[in-house]
């Protein structure tokens, strides 16, 4: 059958096992896999000591448009997400206004539409006030489904109480995306800062036992109405344990774990990068560093998520605590997992798993997650031999900086295919923004 591009000599990964071949895509789709002729195709790329794996999907990513497009808009963050590797993007409601309702999730689509680089989808947050109407807009087109802040938000958005959050898990059937930390306890805790503070102090502020008692009551909470939950960006040592036990009696429950949390430790990372370093939930200790890690190899994690948050750098340079919390990640989140697979920490099929196929299962996304005949033709493209110093001049959010400038990175995307075209060419992009509305089940 003649293809429309043929992708050669790869080293493909696929759900039956990774191994050098060819990837032949017609029609946006994956129409075989294996020894292909070269003569059948219209456009060849040859990908000769490179890897192939499936686009990443980024399941958490805040994109700041609309109200908020001076940190970060849909264009430009969709584009940092391409150039790293990312073909779909999964975007938080706690834009100005608040997504919480159909006229807010279209205002969305139609801002991404012909704007997008990468495939998109957008939460719809939960409110006090939509509570009962969460069941139906969870369906809306373009939605895959309602994220639940327990804690750092403001406005509607924070959803604290446990009737409120009963009531939430009450009305829908898809996994809730859930910010656990306890409202309650990060208030009282602002008493305790010091007369000379600085972002040393934010994850004692935030401290560990705020993670855990949300997490414990949303388990709870899941338990008692049925609805699957999915606990974002695990800081603690605990929390994973936690959600294992609370799996063991069976709750549906899934659980993400973000790069920057594996990477990055307290109190180096603050006295390095300063507010930079500062997130929600925080960068904690060394010991909740290794108590991630060691989870993660008991493979207790579901997902890999960034959490893209940017903020200027003017915002992020005002004295703690009035600095706001949030670092860019999108761009940087398959590097440092590839990263992670050269120092022999995760295997190149779990990589996957964790950043495509899981993601895509978790969400039911209709054609992404793998590599297969009849998949969407969704891939990056990487060397996962070359070493490259990431600076600030290959930030392409619009915040403009990342608290891995200087790191050296081992692994790097070269290509990225979107929809079956070549969207990314040795590291520059060839083509218009081609990101389309994502499909949920």
């Amino acid at each position: 059958m003649p293809f429309d591009l043929l992708l050669t000599n790869a080293q493909v990964v696929t759900p039956a096992g990774t191994a050098i071949g060819d990837i032949g895509i017609t029609d946006g789709k994956i129409a075989a896999i294996g020894s292909l002729s070269s003569e059948s195709a219209a456009q060849t790329l040859d990908c000769t000591n490179l890897t192939i794996i499936p686009g990443v999907i980024d399941t958490q990513v805040h994109f700041r448009e609309p109200g908020l497009e001076h940190k970060e808009d849909l264009e430009s963050g969709t584009r940092a997400a391409l150039m790293g590797g990312v073909t779909s993007i999964l975007e938080m409601p706690n834009t100005v206004p608040n997504t919480t309702d159909a006229i807010t999730l279209q205002d969305k689509l139609n801002r991404a539409a012909g704007r997008a680089w990468a495939n998109y989808g957008f939460f719809i947050g939960a409110s006090t006030e939509n509570a009962d109407q969460l069941g139906e807009l969870e369906q809306l087109p373009g939605c895959p489904g309602i994220k639940i802040f327990m804690g750092s938000s403001t406005g509607s958005l924070l959803v604290s109480e446990e009737n409120d959050l009963r009531k939430v898990l009450q009305h829908g059937t898809r996994p809730c995306p859930i910010h656990a930390e306890d409202e309650a306890r990060n208030r009282s805790r602002k008493s305790l800062i010091s007369e000379e503070p600085s972002a040393t102090e934010h994850p004692y502020l935030r401290d560990s036992e705020s993670a855990i008692l949300a997490t414990r009551q949303i388990l709870r909470l899941s338990k008692e109405t049925g609805r699957p939950v999915h606990v974002l960006h695990i800081s603690t040592k605990e929390e994973p344990w936690i959600i294992e036990d609370a799996r063991k009696e069976g709750v549906r429950v899934t659980s993400e774990v973000t790069p920057q949390h594996l990477y990055f430790a307290g109190p180096e990372a603050y006295e390095r990068l300063g507010t930079l370093a500062q997130m929600n939930p925080p960068i904690r200790s060394e010991a909740d560093r290794d108590g991630l890690w060691k989870a993660f190899d008991e493979n207790l994690f579901d997902v890999f998520g960034s959490d893209h948050a940017p903020h200027t750098l003017e915002e992020k340079s005002k004295p703690y605590p009035a600095s706001p919390s949030g670092m860019p990640g999108v761009q940087t989140l398959l590097p440092v997992l590839l990263t992670f697979y050269s120092q022999g920490r995760i295997k190149l099929e779990r990589l996957v798993e964790m950043s495509s196929t899981r993601p895509a299962a978790l969400y039911n996304i209709q054609g992404k997650g793998s590599i297969a005949v009849g998949m969407d033709a969704d891939l990056a493209i990487i060397d996962l031999n070359r070493k490259w110093v990431f600076e600030r001049s290959h930030v392409e959010s619009k915040c403009g900086w990342s608290p891995y400038e200087g790191e050296t990175f081992t692994g790097a995307v070269e290509h990225v295919i979107l929809g079956g075209a070549v969207a990314v060419r040795s590291g520059e992009r060839t083509s218009q923004p081609a990101g389309q509305m994502l499909e949920f089940r």
